[in-house]
């Protein structure tokens, strides 16, 4: 009976077992297999805007690293004119029109979720206070319109005087 108790006490309630102080999740090999399929960059919304800012004629670097914040991408970077333009994810990124919450694992997607939106949110006050312009356009975002976008925060930065 003891030894139950401590079982008990041991495993999380969100099926996550523990190695040192990070979480491992038990996931099945279905969900493990198509979880390392998922595209980190070349998404079809990506090379979508990619292509019609190249058809006019604009170019630009594809995901560059990000100058004093390790381990950060931009999708698109525009370095003369300091704008930089990030295709978030709807599931990745906690999108209010179509984000959704995994019945497996809950409570740990839930908090990494929140992480990636923190640091969505950190990224955009680090360039903005380097003197970059953020755009953020979502997957689902129509491509016309996420070009125009983009087309503005870079005419934007070209009439500012700062860069040519």
């Amino acid at each position: 009976m003891d030894r139950d108790r401590a079982a008990e006490r041991s495993t999380p309630p969100d099926a996550a077992t523990r190695i040192g102080s990070r979480p491992v999740l038990k996931t099945t090999a279905q969900t493990s297999s198509r979880m390392s399929r998922q595209a980190r960059r070349d998404t079809k919304p990506e090379i979508e805007l990619r292509r019609r800012l190249h058809k006019l004629g604009y170019r630009y670097r594809v995901n560059h690293p990000l100058s004093g914040m390790p381990r950060r991408r931009a999708d698109l970077t525009f370095t003369a004119k300091r704008v930089v333009v990030f295709v978030d994810g709807c599931f990745w990124h906690d999108c209010p029109e179509h984000g959704t919450s995994p019945r497996n694992n809950g409570a740990w997607w839930a908090e990494k979720l929140r992480k990636n939106v923190a640091r969505d949110r950190e990224t955009d006050a680090a360039l903005d206070a380097a003197g970059w312009s953020v755009v953020r356009i979502w997957e689902h975002e129509d491509p016309d319109t996420a070009t125009l976008r983009v087309v503005g925060a870079l005419t934007a930065a070209a009439s500012s005087g700062d860069c040519t």
